[in-house]
Order: C-alpha cells, then structure tokens, then sequence
C-alpha cells in the first residue's frame, strides 16, 4: 500500500516504532521522575525477585504466566552467557517457589538476547544457550516459547524451534500476523502437540515483507487463527482486541476446541479487569510479564502495536505528575 494512504493509526504505529530506536528519548523517559512510576504497570521490576513476586501474584488469581527478560540484539558473547544464566537462576526460583507445575509460570525468550545476532556462529551459539535454557525448564516442570522479532529472523527461529523440538516437543513458537508468510507458516505448526502463540507483531518491516496497515494485519490474524484453530496444536492467542478474542471463542466453539485446548493471552498491565473476568469464566489466561532494565524498547513496541496503548501510557504520565 502506497504510505500516502495509510491511516492516521498505521502512520501512529511507524512513528512509535521510530521512536523506540531513539537513544534521545530513551534517556529523556528513563530520567524523568515520573516514568518509573508509570512503567512499573508494566514493567514489573528489573530483578529476578520482582518477576518471582508478579508471577506469585497473578497466579493466585488464577492466571498463568510467561516470564520475559528484556533485552535483544546481543552482539557480545559473554553478555549472551549472562542472560542465559539469568533465566537458569529464574527458573530456579520459580520452581523453589512451587510455580512451574503444570506449566503454570513459563519463561519466553528472545533468541537474539543470547546470540543469535552474533557474527558467524550465532544461530549455533543461540541453540546452545536456548537447550540449556529447557533443560532446566524440563526439570523444573515447565515450557519455553520462543519469542519472534524482526522479520529477517524469522528462518532463523524457525531452524532453531525445530532442532529444540526433537528433545523438547512442548517448545512454543510465536508467529506475526503482520508478516505475509504467517498463514502459511501456522498452517505448517497447527500440528498435534505444537504451542504457537499468535500476536500481531510490533517490530514492522519493509512493504515486501511486513503488511503496513492495521486492518490487513487485523485480518491476516482472524485467517491465521482459523489456521490454527482447525489444525491439532494448541493455539495461544495473543491480543487485547475484544474483537479478537470473541473471534477466538467462535472458532474454537466452530472446530469443536474445549477451553482447555486453547489460551488467551494478555501484557501485563494492559486490561487486566478483563484478564480476571475472563480467567474466571473458565478460559486459560496467561500474562505475559516482561521484567530487567531494558524497558524502553519493549514499551515503545507495545505502544506501535496498538496505539491505544499509547494515549493510555500518556494519560498515565498526566495523571501521575
């Protein structure tokens, strides 16, 4: 579609996107008073005793979680080391915490934050930290998604899901309605025992590759769903789009799905009255926590995904000062 026509949201949506790779910015929020305060409906903490203490909570009220330490791109291997170790010593203590049974608290993970990213044998590096990573998951009783970003890594993930798969079958997947390939790609994983996590995707992308407005995003999600909903995995459906999840029900109900055979899926902080409500009507519901330091960009990202977010986190900022 020629930019000339994209709607006001769409060109919202560039312009946040933009925004979250400013340095500018970036230090002009994280200095600001008033930021931590907003940040933190959020953003949790940026320690593991913070995302150990979300997690505690939201369960007892009945939803699960996925845990996600922030951070991407790595380009130094000992850093990729580091954050391997960290999600090791989370899930440690999740598990001495009684949280891992059955799942209920998981951990995503971005495979450039542990060296997908890095020169020559980066796949090979990631795969290695990742198996680690579900080792430890394993025996502590609990799963891994795999997060996925920008669209250049897709391939790339997708080798890695697979070779992770033939030890851990449970790993998870997240695909991007956003991106043309999507339908294809969740026709291919809507197999028996397959998690996939659909979200709309918040890193953008060239017209080639990327869908650049909402509306055809909106529909690539409703025809990857229906891909994913007639096929034998399990389908996590991530979105805040009250549209979106009423269509998730329809179709579960249309291929026969029980509520245990799918999930709904929500951020932290965003909608969380409706995160109980619908928790307690029977529907498996998992937050997704993001936790650490590097908050800004994930933000950013949220807000380009759904712009609402943004005049919701704005508001936030004028009623707290």
């Amino acid at each position: 579609m020629d930019a000339t026509y994209l709607d006001p949201a769409t060109w919202l949506r560039h312009g946040l996107l933009t925004l979250s790779r400013s340095d500018d910015l970036r230090r002009v929020l994280e200095q600001a008073p008033v930021s931590r305060s907003v940040v933190a409906r959020y953003v949790p903490g940026t320690g593991t005793g913070d995302a150990v203490s979300a997690a505690s909570a939201l369960t007892e009220s009945g939803r699960r979680v996925t845990l996600d330490h922030l951070g991407e791109d790595t380009r130094d291997a000992q850093m990729a080391g580091r954050i391997r170790d960290t999600y090791l010593q989370l899930l440690g203590a999740l598990q001495e915490a009684g949280l891992t049974e059955d799942g209920r608290v998981e951990v995503s993970l971005k495979l450039s934050a542990i060296g997908q990213a890095l020169p020559g044998d980066g796949e090979q590096v990631a795969l290695e930290h990742a198996r680690a990573i579900c080792e430890r998951a394993a025996a502590a009783g609990t799963t891994v998604t795999l997060d996925m970003e920008d669209h250049s890594t897709v391939d790339s993930t997708l080798t890695i899901l697979r070779a992770l798969r033939a030890d851990f079958p449970w790993v998870g997947a997240v695909l991007q309605s956003a991106l043309y390939r999507t339908e294809g790609d969740c026709r291919e994983l809507a197999h028996e025992g397959s998690r996939v996590r659909l979200c709309k995707g918040a890193y953008g992308g060239p017209a080639s590759a990327v869908y650049q407005d909402k509306r055809e995003i909106d529909l690539s999600y409703v025809r990857c769903l229906k891909a994913l909903m007639a096929g034998q995995g399990y389908p996590m459906v991530a979105t805040h789009d009250p549209r979106l999840v009423e269509i998730a029900q329809v179709l579960a109900a249309r291929y026969g799905r029980d509520r245990d055979s799918y999930e709904l899926q929500m951020l932290y902080g965003i909608r969380p009255d409706e995160q109980r409500r619908l928790a307690r009507t029977g529907h498996t519901v998992r937050v997704y926590v993001p936790y650490g330091e590097e908050w800004y960009g994930y933000l950013m990202r949220r807000m380009a995904e759904r712009p609402a977010n943004a005049l919701f986190f704005l508001r936030s900022l004028v009623s707290t000062g």
